[in-house]
């Protein structure tokens, strides 16, 4: 069994410890993927596999939620997009002593809040997600804030897919960055393109 983390460990032994507890679960895996954006990749993580362990992921949360303490970043509210963000949303908000909420897609397709949740004019919110991929879901969510009148403070997530790259307009804190190889599907490296693409993720591909 991979250590427990704690708040007190230097942020790359967190890196460290977390990536391993994703391969003890299964949750980082190596292949050939087609993601939700509809790019290709020979990386994915499955994030659902790693929450399923309340034991691994609370300790990550607590990590986590200190880094937003330590950086001043502290919420009225934690938002994440269903279905990733959800547990870790709950999780997050639980360590901050908040109320977490998440968005889901509407008939159309459209990311909203919706069983009646609602946020006020001015309130700061985290935005919570397993994994940040591009970074689509998270501007989604954080599109439907701002027309709330909603303060983003920061997004807050278990792994930043893209290695650091991701340009987002407000802080981003992911306990690991993977370095993740991608690909358009016209672009596809011969390595992966006699291989099947797999499509672990949830949220549907827009017609075009």
């Amino acid at each position: 069994m991979t250590p427990i983390l704690t708040p007190d460990l230097p942020a790359a032994e967190v890196a460290t410890i977390l990536e391993a507890q994703l391969r003890q679960e299964d949750a980082l895996l190596s292949g050939h993927f087609k993601l939700s954006s509809g790019l290709h990749s020979d990386t994915y993580v499955q994030c659902a596999r790693f929450l399923r362990r309340p034991e691994l992921a609370a300790p990550a949360m607590a990590v986590l939620a200190a880094q937003l303490r330590a950086a001043g970043l502290v919420p009225d509210t934690v938002v994440g997009p269903a279905m990733g963000g959800v547990v870790v949303s709950y999780e997050l908000a639980r360590q901050l002593g908040v109320p977490s909420l998440f968005t889901e897609r509407d008939a159309q397709g459209e990311m909203t809040l919706r069983r009646g949740f609602t946020l006020r004019p001015g309130e700061r919110v985290i935005i919570a997600e397993d994994v940040v991929t591009t970074g689509k879901s998270t501007l989604e969510v954080a599109r439907v804030l701002g027309e709330m009148g909603v303060e983003v403070l920061a997004v807050a997530s278990l792994i930043d897919r893209t290695g650091g790259a991701v340009k987002l307009p407000f802080p981003n804190f992911a306990l690991l960055a993977v370095n993740a190889a991608v690909f358009d599907a016209d672009h596809i490296p011969a390595h992966l393109a006699g291989v099947p693409a797999l499509k672990p993720g949830s949220r549907p591909e827009k017609a075009a």
